[in-house]
């Protein structure tokens, strides 16, 4: 029987491998961006076409590379990091596998020209699919250029597993973005499609994230310096009111290597506890500085994963440390002594009270130009429609629930018609519940997800039918975004207008709001409107929902009504109205409940059980 195993071509080696260090064009970006850095430079510059997918460039001052070692470079299990075992466990250098470079010329057409200052003349290596096209010599600049061109052109089921550009463009700025915080004495630049996405010159951490995150964050920083014997903790955490519903800006680096850790984050987290509510995410940049004899880093193919030799000291000193910089600057929570009114309103019968903070969104001459076309679907009425009409109950200065239990009705007829003097009103709960009789029982609606649910329908209708209104600013509002999120409006502003929004692009990542959609109330903060509107569009990318979907979806979220939003009589009637007027009213476009209903024989079993 003849033998059947044989060895592998150094070509499909590569490709192999590649499936494991290369997974989209990101992984290239990550990959010669800690080179350059490894080679000592002091100005780096990112150059990409078409979300990297057509061509990524990586231009620095460093070093540069001997004739020699640029052929070298390009072979697998080749390194200048490592000379020994015992080296892998004290590594303080980035890009240190030894088969990255390999993996890259083993999937895309890849130049390299590179020149050290002790010589005249550049080396320049072409190799396209592992092969060797050119070397020879050419004119350059001390440092090193690379340039990877169609990626995956060999691989085509792989090319054909890649996102959309803004996808693949996201996760590009996602790394730059961790290299250019953990890096604040490099000069960065970004280049998209030949436009500046980003301009960072040397300058200290502070002013570096505010370079990548935009002018909004600089006062909402506070520095953290620890020392301690098992590392130095240093960089800096966000303001608890700077905490977004969004993830994104929380950053852990050791020893400058950006890394994943759920266990150094909840250390942060628990820090924070009590200053913010769990639905919200704080940033943070924070540096460790550890002996690398005390970690190992090669517990994950791409090195964002770290174990420490004592994770629980770690993590105890994290999260003192992070404690002591919120309280050392004073950054402590507020006590608060308000009290929740639905407890202490005076029982009105059927009459709802004139509440002075109605919302503009429930007003009947705002909601009839963005109610959708079809009428409302009455067959929900039977569900919430009471058993009986509401009369009125003396005594008013007593709140309800005393009201009628003193009342002569309930005295003489009984419990058994004690809902036949029950409110037909919607009643709040927490600032968050909306509470209704319904005709088998007793509905709960979360306010939150039911407002994001007519939203949306009544913003995917909008942007489906393309007939919208807007609302004209008194005053033009400037809104400045980071250059990231810039980039992302720039894409979609079109549709962003088609929403109802007149805006323009003003230049330097700004823009000038003339005109609102009509349910924004009229003091909206149109700019966190709008950037969370696009944090949640980007969120949502990875789904490859359509635009208007997306968009729809985002809208909701970012503009709805929130929970602690005191509502009135009147608007609470309005929303349900309005949620079982909806397609679907039973979910959020999240997937999230919009009311549950409390079956009567289920409420009496409770009551009866012993």
């Amino acid at each position: 029987m003849p033998d059947i195993i044989q060895l592998l071509p150094d070509s499909i080696a590569n490709q192999i491998a590649a499936g494991e260090v290369i997974q989209r064009p990101a992984s290239v970006v990550k990959e010669l961006l800690e080179n350059a850095l490894d080679a000592d430079s002091t100005f780096i510059r990112l150059i990409i076409k078409d979300a990297g997918k057509t061509s990524i460039q990586v231009i620095d001052d460093g070093k540069g590379m001997s004739e020699t070692d640029a052929r070298m470079a390009f072979e697998r299990h080749a390194t200048s990091k490592i000379k020994s075992a015992n080296d892998l466990f004290c590594i303080k250098t980035m890009g240190f596998r030894g088969e990255a470079l390999a993996s890259v010329a083993a999937i895309a057409h890849v130049e390299t020209v590179t020149r050290q200052a002790v010589v005249d003349l550049a080396t320049r290596i072409i190799i396209e699919g592992s092969e060797i096209i050119t070397h020879d010599k050419c004119q350059g600049s001390v440092g090193t250029s690379i340039t990877v061109k169609n990626l995956f052109y060999n691989v085509p089921a792989r090319r054909k597993f890649l996102k959309s550009d803004p996808v693949e463009l996201k996760h590009i700025m996602d790394e730059f973005h961790r290299v250019a915080l953990a890096n604040p004495d490099v000069y960065f630049t970004f280049h998209h499609n030949g436009n500046e996405t980003y301009h960072l010159p040397k300058a200290n951490l502070k002013q570096r994230v505010v370079g990548i995150f935009g002018k909004n964050i600089n006062d909402k920083l506070v520095p953290i310096s620890e020392e301690t014997e098992v590392a130095v903790f240093s960089g800096l955490i966000g303001k608890p009111d700077a905490a977004k519903k969004t993830q994104g800006d929380q950053f852990i680096f050791v020893n400058k290597r950006y890394i994943r850790s759920n266990y150094l984050n909840h250390a942060i987290r628990a820090a924070f506890e009590d200053l913010i509510t769990k639905d919200v995410f704080p940033a943070y940049y924070i540096f460790l500085e550890i002996d690398p004899a005390n970690i190992d880093i090669n517990v994950h193919p791409t090195k964002t994963e770290i174990k420490f030799e004592d994770e629980r000291l770690i993590y105890n000193y994290l999260r003192v440390s992070v404690k002591h910089s919120l309280g050392q600057y004073s950054v402590t929570p507020m006590i608060d002594f308000s009290i929740d009114h639905n407890f202490n309103h005076r029982y009105s019968g059927g009459n709802a009270t004139d509440e002075k903070n109605s919302l503009n969104t429930y007003h009947p001459e705002i909601e009839a130009k963005f109610r959708p076309g079809q009428e409302s679907v009455r067959g929900w009425e039977e569900i919430y429609r009471s058993l009986s009409d509401n009369r009125s109950v003396s005594n008013t200065s007593r709140n309800a629930e005393v009201s009628i239990l003193e009342s002569e009705a309930y005295k003489t007829e009984g419990t058994g018609n004690f809902h036949n003097y029950a409110s037909r009103e919607p009643y709040q709960l927490h600032l968050s519940y909306i509470i209704h009789q319904v005709k088998t029982g007793m509905m709960m609606i979360d306010q939150q997800a039911a407002h994001e649910r007519i939203l949306y329908e009544q913003y995917l209708e909008i942007l489906q039918s393309g007939e919208y209104s807007s609302q004209k600013e008194l005053f033009p509002r400037t809104v400045e975004l980071d250059p990231a999120k810039s980039s992302v409006l720039k894409n979609i502003l079109d549709k962003v207008r088609g929403l109802g929004f007149e805006i323009e692009d003003f230049g330097h990542n700004t823009f000038i709001v003339h005109g609102t959609p009509c349910p924004l109330e009229n003091n909206a903060n149109i700019e966190n409107i709008i950037d969370h509107l696009i944090s949640q569009y980007v969120n949502n990318l990875e789904f490859e929902l359509g635009i208007e979907d997306n968009l729809a979806r985002s809208m909701s979220v970012s503009s709805g009504l929130k929970s602690g939003k005191k509502l009135d009589k009147q608007e609470m009637t309005a929303l349900i109205d309005m949620l079982f007027a909806c397609k679907m009213p039973n979910k959020s476009p999240s997937g999230k409940k919009c009311f549950i209903i409390f079956e009567l024989d289920e409420i009496n079993k409770r009551f009866n059980q012993l």
